[in-house]
């Protein structure tokens, strides 16, 4: 079923989010935890990996922005705002409310770079 929203549930909750709306997931073990535009963050007891099928089957319209960078972190590349490998430094910010900072690999965030300068031949 094709749709805007991720929609997530467990034993004990549903959260329902729409893919406009995130920004990142940060996985910790059988944790993760969501990050949205609006500056919410909710924690569900899901892996990053079971989290990353669902986008796949649930989010088929926006699947390519929404991708896995290393083994923690789930970004929407729409809010892509800065990468620095060295540093092992993104930032995600939508240039108005919000601007999150995070860490990643070096070897993600190279292959992360490389992949933009290819797309936009820079």
């Amino acid at each position: 079923m094709m749709s805007d929203y991720l929609t997530l549930s467990n034993a004990n909750e549903l959260v329902r989010i729409a893919a406009e709306s995130l920004v990142y997931v940060a996985g910790d073990g059988n944790y993760s935890d969501i990050h949205t535009r609006d500056g919410e963050n909710r924690i569900v007891t899901l892996q990053l990996g079971i989290i990353e099928e669902l986008i796949h089957k649930q989010i088929h319209s926006k699947e390519d922005e929404l991708v896995r960078i290393g083994k923690s972190l789930i970004v929407n590349l729409r809010f892509l705002h800065y990468i620095n490998p060295a540093k092992k430094q993104i930032i995600l910010s939508d240039n108005h409310t919000f601007k999150f900072t995070l860490e990643a690999s070096k070897e993600a965030l190279r292959l992360l770079k490389d992949y933009f300068e290819k797309e936009y031949k820079l």
